[in-house]
């Protein structure tokens, strides 16, 4: 994978945008994003004239061989840092950037130099990865379609005395088997009262004869994240099981509907609030209503209507979960998650799968 020409341009925007010479990314996530090129130990110095790779003796050929045009590959001796700002220094470069929201307070002391002004910075590529191109949202189609399959053969698969684990067990292995690099996050399986919990830890815990069953599952295919939930009823679910579920279907179709390109994105998370706040069931939806996903399962723009990214105006090609749900504890929860790609300036569900009610 080589850098996209449209990024590179836009990297180097931002780069006039906030008056650098350069800027070093030193998270993993942004190392991947701009390279294509997974490493544990790896920067990328991004300049006006020139985008490097440092990485070290482990993946050095390897770098070598997967990235050549519009890329340098530096090696990194014994001192990283080092090897970096001799780059910097013998290029010229006086002021440079650098992910402050990204790095240790040991980091930061190594980087002071003679001759370098360093400039921190906190979520400077996030609108940018925030709008995905072309080739990205071909990639997460394709590792939600396989995430649906690996869903649909769950379902076939589940039976009473299972463990929670078995059930992850299974999506893991499933996932390996269609080409995906593992799990983009655990897996959430979690039976009865454990719905309640909106990040429950998947246990040792059996799945009984009946009673709801909370999968909250994603994949890691081609350097991208999925990230998909639904809950289901094992045996017939009851009549107030029934009502939550149909209110928090409703409250995500009512948050899809105000995906348009230019509404500001805590509308979204305000319509699903609003509504459940409407059906007496507020208190008990208890975060946000999504998240940004890419690279990374979590990313910018936060789906909330509080906060800094409230206002944030949704653009064409942004990709984002919209996840409602409604958590009862001691007795159950419901959650319903899909994620949504903002193409001909309205939302979209990658997922396949109806969000209608599965009793098993």
């Amino acid at each position: 994978m080589q850098i996209q020409k449209d990024v590179r341009e836009r990297i180097k925007g931002l780069l006039v945008e906030h008056n650098l010479d350069a800027f070093l990314f030193n998270s993993q996530p942004n190392v991947l994003y701009l390279s294509g090129f997974r490493s544990s130990n790896a920067y990328v110095l991004a300049s006006h004239e020139n985008f490097y790779l440092f990485t070290d003796a482990r993946y050095y050929e390897r770098a070598k061989q997967e990235l050549k045009e519009g890329w340098e590959i530096v090696l990194l001796k014994s001192k990283p840092l080092k090897t970096v700002k001799q780059v910097i220094k013998r290029n010229g470069l006086k002021v440079v950037g650098f992910e402050k929201d990204k790095v240790s307070c040991f980091f930061r002391e190594s980087l002071k130099s003679k001759g370098i002004k360093w400039v921190g910075s906190s979520n400077f590529m996030s609108k940018l990865r925030a709008v995905k191109r072309e080739e990205e949202i071909n990639i997460m189609r394709e590792g939600v379609k396989k995430a649906d399959k690996i869903y649909t053969e769950l379902l076939n698969y589940i039976k009473p005395g299972m463990s929670e684990l078995e059930l992850r067990a299974f999506i893991v292995s499933k996932a390996m088997s269609l080409g995906a690099f593992g799990e983009s996050f655990p897996a959430i399986v979690a039976f009865k009262e454990g719905s309640a919990v909106p990040h429950w830890e998947t246990s040792q815990r059996r799945i009984e004869e009946r009673g709801p069953l909370l999968i909250d599952m994603g994949i890691l295919y081609k350097n991208y994240c999925t990230d998909f939930t639904r809950t289901i009823f094992i045996g017939k679910a009851d009549g107030e099981f029934k009502k939550v579920y149909q209110i928090v279907k409703d409250a995500h179709f009512y948050a899809l509907e105000k995906v348009k390109v230019g509404t500001p994105i805590g509308e979204v998370d305000k319509a699903a609030r609003d509504y459940i706040k409407r059906k007496g069931y507020g208190k008990y939806f208890v975060h946000s209503t999504g998240h940004g996903v890419g690279i990374e399962i979590h990313e910018f723009p936060r789906v909330y209507y509080k906060g800094k990214d409230a206002s944030v105006p949704i653009e064409e090609g942004m990709v984002f979960t919209i996840e409602p749900g409604i958590y009862l504890p001691g007795k159950f929860g419901v959650r319903l998650e899909n994620m949504v790609v903002v193409v001909r300036g309205v939302g979209e569900a990658l997922s396949e799968v109806s969000l209608d009610l599965i009793e098993l």
